[in-house]
């Protein structure tokens, strides 16, 4: 068995909430650098007279932004991140267990029904990790650890790369272009489709999935562990001995 036990007593509303948010910032801490190159390699080419820098693969990229602006220059924005993070992860993770119970009837099997993933579109690798989590302990392929967690947190990441990286690259292309360059998002993605053809919504894929993938697997397997120390240490300071 690897990590801590799960713990007898259902996590409380704050310990989701303090573990979600810390979990969520620990792995922005250790991928933030992948999120830059990510952004660096996806604006690309949109204006060359601006940018003397030429950018190859992800280790590349960083490599370059280091000699170039410093060492401290893949982290920039990270106090930013962090912010949004302990706000918006530990609100929309910490809640999810909560939701999930208040649409799934009592007795019912473990499928998630559809009124729950409607109800949480915004957070699809949270339902994928649940999913593939549910399957795998369903069908006693791994026990509730860190193999378990590591292979789910995996799965959601590709998941949740294929599915955002065409919004993500247009959301890129449009607030890094020049004044007037763009008329809406939807005028930089009908030019994306029309001059670079469909495959240019996952330019930047293999970074992409480099920063959500290793998101994903710091942050779940992270929340999954600070959820168990936390109720050990609750448990032990409501016992009476």
């Amino acid at each position: 068995m690897v990590g801590l036990k799960p713990s007898e007593v259902p996590p409380t509303m704050a310990v989701k909430f303090l573990g979600a948010g810390t979990a969520a910032c620990f792995a922005d801490l250790l991928t933030f650098p992948l999120d830059t190159a990510k952004v660096r390699l996806q604006i690309q080419g949109e204006n060359q007279a601006a940018r003397s820098a030429q950018y190859r693969g992800v280790l590349g990229t960083i490599l370059t932004m280091v000699r170039t602006e410093g060492p401290r220059s893949p982290y920039k924005g990270l106090v930013a991140g962090l912010q949004r993070q302990m706000s918006f992860a530990s609100v929309r993770i910490g809640l999810y267990d909560s939701v999930k119970q208040f649409y799934t009837p009592k007795g019912s099997d473990r499928t998630l029904p559809n009124i729950t993933r409607n109800a949480i579109i915004n957070c699809a690798e949270m339902v994928t990790y649940d999913v593939i989590k549910e399957k795998l302990l369903d069908y006693h392929l791994l026990t509730d650890n860190f193999p378990c967690h590591f292979i789910s947190a995996f799965g959601a990441g590709f998941c949740a790369t294929v599915v955002a990286s065409p919004v993500d690259v247009v959301k890129t292309r449009y607030m890094n272009s020049p004044p007037g360059h763009y008329r809406s998002p939807f005028d930089c993605m009908l030019k994306m489709v029309t001059q670079e053809g469909p495959t240019a919504f996952y330019k930047g894929f293999t970074p992409s999935f480099l920063r959500l993938g290793a998101w994903n697997v710091v942050m779940f397997v992270t929340y999954e562990q600070l959820k168990r120390a936390l109720m050990k240490v609750q448990m032990l300071r409501e016992s009476p001995f």
